[in-house]
This record gives structure tokens, sequence and C-alpha cells, in this order.
């Protein structure tokens, strides 16, 4: 009889999809089945492996440069910026599908355990919401604050932001248990339709913010005022997080009916999810390279890695 994992062949993949968990470690005779991360793409393996690499660079790089912003945020704490929270949970959240990307491989090669697969779906859809929606509330802040001041300064109490950072881990780990549970038709295509309206949400903030920043420039004035050059600069960065990341996966996933199963399965999605994989690394070090300070790292170092240079004083 045909495997149930036969058709659901990538390991991202099956951990992403609906199907019960128990269809990751048995077939339908209830005996042991030997997973295989390129099962049923034993001859189409790119798409996974590149995906693996990412995922490799996740732990190397993306974990450090997590723990990094968050000591930042614990240091500055006594001087928050609006939007620390978001980023902070934003930071946490990234660390922990870092760490979990070492358990994957340890129970894919070797302990093969049923609780594993259910704790790596789980995690999965941790990434899987966590990164739009928190992304998206650091532009909700930063779009207000931007285009409506009055407000923004009506709603600077924290209990805004606390509040709307629960919704979001409720909405969180609701989509993540329902994942790591499995067996819900159709369930992929929430994610489709979630990543599709963050998106959307994004580039539209990021776009009429860039536009107010520029229209805000004084009188006959050709240059800007250096916190709006600031703003401008964290706002293109986000749009260029937005767009690398999660473009990909906007343009690939809702037209998942126009491909061949396998070409889906074994190169589209893996590449797809790479894109979202890798975000636990680009957004840290984007936010890292904005710091004139960096905890736990040289000042020397901070410079060069950011490409920063000090002013030298002007020769006479």
């Amino acid at each position: 009889m045909e495997h149930p994992l036969l058709h659901d062949t990538r390991f991202n993949y099956a951990l992403r999809s609906s199907l019960p968990s128990s269809n990751l470690t048995t077939n339908s005779s209830n005996e042991t089945h030997t997973f295989s991360v390129f099962d049923g793409c034993d001859h189409m393996v790119s798409g996974i492996m590149f995906d693996l690499a990412l995922q490799s660079i996740n732990v190397i790089i993306g974990i450090p440069a997590n723990i990094l912003v968050i000591a930042h945020l614990i240091n500055t704490r006594n001087e928050p910026s609006t939007s620390d929270i978001f980023l902070g949970c934003l930071a946490f959240m990234d660390a922990y599908f870092g760490l979990m990307t070492i358990i994957s491989f340890l129970n894919l090669y070797l302990w093969r355990s049923e609780i594993g697969w259910r704790a790596l779906k789980f995690t999965f859809g941790v990434k899987d919401t966590s990164g739009p929606l928190l992304l998206s509330c650091v532009c909700l802040d930063r779009f207000i604050a931007v285009v409506f001041p009055i407000a923004f300064g009506q709603l600077k109490d924290k209990k805004y932001r606390v509040g709307l950072t629960v919704v979001v881990l409720l909405l969180t780990f609701a989509y993540a248990s329902a994942k790591a549970i499995g067996g819900i038709p159709n369930f992929e295509k929430v994610f489709t339709g979630e990543v599709l309206f963050a998106f959307t949400w994004m580039v539209v903030c990021n776009v009429s913010i860039l536009l107010a920043l520029k229209r805000s420039r004084g009188a006959g004035k050709d240059e800007m005022h250096p916190m709006k050059r600031k703003a401008f600069k964290i706002v293109l960065s986000i749009l260029f997080i937005i767009i690398s990341n999660y473009l990909p996966p906007v343009a690939l996933f809702p037209f998942e009916d126009f491909y061949p199963h396998k070409v889906f399965s074994c190169y589209v999605q893996p590449v797809g999810f790479a894109f979202v994989n890798i975000s636990s690394t680009i957004q840290p070090l984007t936010y890292l390279s904005r710091l004139e300070k960096v905890p736990f790292l040289p000042q020397s170092c901070v410079e060069k890695l950011c490409c920063k240079k000090k002013d030298n004083p002007s020769k006479a």
C-alpha cells in the first residue's frame, strides 16, 4: 500500500502541512517508516538543499544576532522606542526558530520521535505567523507616528502595544497548535492568505510613510531633517525585509494549482519557505546595522561590520 508521505514529500513541507503528525512516523500498517528529508524528491533535491542551507545560516548567524538584538533592547529599556515590544518578540521568536532547527536535524537523523515532529510542526506554525504579524505591527506603529502624529501622541501608552502583542501571540499559538495537531483540510491556504494580507498591508504602510517623509521637507530645503532621514532609512530597511523575504511566497504560493504536484512540492514550496526562513537572520542583522553600539561587540568591530566610519576633522 502506498505510504501516506509519498505525496507529501518535503521535510519542511511535511512539517508545515495539515497531515496528522502520526503520518510522519508510521505507515498504514503501523510499521516504522524511515523518514528521509528527500522523500519523494530523490531526483529533485536542489530546492530542498537550498532551504536546508538557509536554515543552517539561521543557526550559525541568526541565533547570535537575535540574542544581540534582545540584549540591546534590554540595555535600552529605560529609553524604549514604541516598537520595541514588537521587535523584542520578533527577535525571541526568531531565536527560538533557529534553536529548533538544531532539534529538527537531530530528530530527523537520530531520534525520529513523533513528539519531536509535533514540536517541529508547532515551531513552523509559530514562524509562519509571528513574523508577518509582528512586522505588520511595527509598520502600523511607524505609519501612525508619521502619517497621523496627533493620534500617535494619544496612543503612546504602552498598554495598547501590549494588548496588540497579546492578540498576535494568541493568533500565533492558535495557528501553530492547529498545525501541530493536523488533519485540517486546506489548512495551507491559511498561511497563503495571511502572507498575502500582511505583505500588502506592510507595502502600503511603508510606501505611505516614505511619501509622507519625502513631502515633509521644509519649504525651500533640499535636505531632510536628520530625525526624519533616520526614520526614512528605517522604513527603507523594513521594506527591503518585506520584499526579499515575503515576495517569493506571495508571488508563487497562490498559483499552487497551476504547478505539477511534484514541482510544487520539491521546488516551489521549499524555495518559497526558504526565503521566509532566512528572515530569522536578515531581520536582526538589519536592526543591528542601524545601531551605533552593539552589546558585547567592540566599537571598532561594529564600525567595520556596519560599514560605518568615524568622521575625520577636515584638514586645513
